[in-house]
């Protein structure tokens, strides 16, 4: 059962099921598993949790 997580800022669901899709067919076609044997996790944080340069995404 392999693991994919990805971190990021507010996602729209449109967004999140291309992300999983598209992460999902690379990962199995590179370990030459099936699609089905994947889970995708999406943790989406605030731009009140995300800095970047020293400064936070909502702040920009």
């Amino acid at each position: 059962m392999p693991v994919i997580t990805i971190e990021a800022a507010k996602l729209t669901k449109e967004q999140k099921g291309k992300l999983v899709k598209e992460l999902t067919t690379s990962a199995a076609n590179i370990m030459n598993l099936p699609e089905q044997a994947f889970y995708v996790f999406v943790k989406e944080n605030e731009k009140d949790n995300i800095g970047v340069a020293g400064q936070l995404l909502s702040d920009k």
